[in-house]
C-alpha cells in the first residue's frame, strides 16, 4: 500500500498531467507522513531508483519492516481506498487495453484502415480514422496515415477500444452481426469459398444496412483470420459470388479481374422482341448521384467509362403481351450497373428493375408472380489462384425465377427467325 501511495504522491509531484488519484494521494501521503516530501520518502522506502522522481523509475521491492504507516486497512470508503481502486484499475487496464499484432501473410499488402475495420469489428469508421489521426495506431512504433501498406513481420500498436456495453443482459450491443441462415457453399479450399448469394442479400454493411454477407460471413466463422470480397454483386441479384480466405489469393483474383482473366456471365429476362442471336455492345457509363443522394448510371460515350457486354438470346416468347426474350449476358468489364443501363439504353428493360426499369410493368410482373429483378449470376470462372487450375462455377437459377420461366410456355417460340 505504502508502494502505492508513494508512487501516486510521486507522479502528482513530478507530472503535469498525473494519473487519476494520483492528487488525492499527495493528500493521503502529507496525512501520513507530515513534512517529507514525496520524492524522499519515495527513494527512502526504495520504491524509486534515480536522483530525483522525474528521472526515477519503480522497482520491484518489498517495503522494509517498520516503514508502513498504518496498524489496519485504511477506512472503507476513504480517499486512500478510492486512490487504490483507480492505481488497479489503471494497471489492468494498461496490461490488457493495449494490444501489439505482428503481421503474418494473410494481411501484408492491405492499407491499415481496412485492416483496422477487418479487425475492430462493429467500431465505427469514423473513431477508426479519429485513432489514426491522432497517433494512437502505430506500425513499428511510428505514427501511419490510412492509407499506409502493411507488410509481413510489421508490428502493429492497437489502443483500446471498447464499444457500448448491452443495455439488459441478453441484449446484443450495437453493431453486433448474427451469423443468419447459413450461405449455400459451392465450393470452398484453403484460399477461397464460393458462394450463391440470394437475391435481397447486400454483399456488406452500409448505406441503413446493418450487415451483409460478408459480416455474417464473418460472424458464422469467428475463427477466420481473413476472409474479404473478390467482387460485388448488387443486392437484389442472386449468384456466384466469391470470398478469398487468403490476402495473397486476394490479390491474384484482382488482379485476373483487372486483366479481364474472369468469365462472368448472367442470365436476364427482358421486355421485347430480342432479335439478334448475339450481340455485342460496348458503350461508355457515366456515375451521377440524384438530388436526393442516390447513386444512378447512364450511358455517355463522352465522359463515361468504357463498357462492353455481349448478349446471346436463349429463349423468346413473342407470342406473349408484353413479348419477352431470356438473355444470357456476358460482361467484359464490370462497370456498376453495367447489364441493366445497357439494356434500358437499347429499349430492352430488365425484368423487375427498380431503377432502370419499366415501372408499371414491374407491377404486373408482381402480380404475377416475380417480385424481385430477374437478375442472375449463373457462371463465374477464373484460375485458382495457387493452383492456377481453371475453375468453372455454376448457380442454378433460384426457384421463383426458374418458377416464372415454367409458367412463361412450356415452348418458347422458335428463335431461329423471330
Amino acid at each position: 500500500m505504502l508502494k502505492i501511495l508513494a508512487f501516486g504522491a510521486a507522479q502528482c509531484a513530478a507530472s503535469n498531467r498525473p494519473l487519476p488519484g494520483a492528487e488525492t494521494a499527495l493528500i493521503e501521503y502529507h496525512r501520513y507522513f507530515p513534512g517529507k516530501s514525496p520524492d524522499r520518502r519515495a527513494t527512502e522506502t526504495g520504491l524509486f531508483v534515480g536522483s530525483s522522481i522525474r528521472d526515477a523509475r519503480p522497482v520491484q521491492c518489498a517495503v522494509r519492516e517498520g516503514v508502513h504507516p498504518f496498524s489496519g486497512p485504511p477506512p472503507a470508503g476513504s480517499a486512500l481506498v478510492r486512490t487504490l481502486d483507480n492505481y488497479k484499475r489503471m494497471n489492468e487496464l494498461s496490461k490488457d487495453a493495449v494490444q501489439w499484432l505482428t503481421i503474418g501473410d494473410e494481411s501484408a499488402g492491405q492499407r491499415v484502415d481496412n485492416y483496422l475495420t477487418r479487425l475492430l469489428k462493429g467500431v465505427p469508421k469514423s473513431h477508426i480514422y479519429r485513432i489514426l489521426r491522432s497517433g494512437e495506431v502505430r506500425v513499428n512504433k511510428g505514427r501511419v496515415g490510412p492509407d499506409a501498406r502493411l507488410a509481413v513481420g510489421d508490428v502493429v500498436r492497437i489502443p483500446p477500444v471498447r464499444t457500448a456495453a448491452p443495455a439488459f443482459p441478453g441484449e446484443p450491443a450495437p453493431h453486433h452481426v448474427r451469423a443468419g441462415a447459413a450461405l449455400p457453399i459451392l465450393y470452398e479450399d484453403d484460399a477461397l469459398i464460393v458462394i450463391d448469394k440470394p437475391s435481397g442479400l447486400a454483399v456488406h454493411g452500409g448505406s441503413g444496412i446493418a450487415a451483409g454477407l460478408i459480416e455474417q460471413l464473418r460472424a458464422a466463422r469467428p475463427q477466420a483470420r481473413f476472409l474479404e470480397l473478390v467482387h460485388r454483386l448488387d443486392r437484389d441479384t442472386s449468384g456466384v459470388m466469391l470470398v478469398a480466405k487468403k490476402r495473397a489469393a486476394l490479390v491474384d483474383l484482382h488482379a485476373q479481374l483487372r486483366d479481364h482473366g474472369f468469365d462472368k456471365r448472367y442470365q436476364v429476362l427482358v421486355r421485347g422482341r430480342w432479335r439478334d442471336a448475339m450481340r455485342r455492345v460496348k458503350l461508355g457509363l457515366h456515375k451521377f448521384s440524384t438530388a436526393d443522394g442516390e447513386r444512378r448510371v447512364r450511358v455517355d460515350d463522352d465522359d463515361g467509362q468504357e463498357a462492353e457486354t455481349i448478349f446471346r438470346r436463349q429463349a423468346t416468347w413473342f407470342d406473349r403481351e408484353p413479348p419477352l426474350a431470356l438473355l444470357e449476358a456476358e460482361l467484359k468489364t464490370g462497370r456498376t450497373h453495367q447489364i441493366r443501363v445497357h439494356l434500358t439504353h437499347l429499349g430492352f428493360p430488365l425484368a423487375g428493375d427498380d431503377k432502370y426499369g419499366d415501372f408499371a410493368w414491374n407491377k404486373e410482373l408482381a402480380r404475377s408472380g416475380l417480385k424481385r429483378m430477374f437478375l442472375h449470376a449463373q457462371t463465374l470462372t477464373f484460375d485458382h489462384p495457387v493452383t492456377r487450375e481453371r475453375m468453372s462455377f455454376v448457380a442454378p437459377l433460384p426457384p421463383e425465377l426458374a418458377r416464372f420461366i415454367a409458367r412463361l410456355d412450356a415452348a418458347p417460340v422458335a428463335t431461329s427467325d423471330a
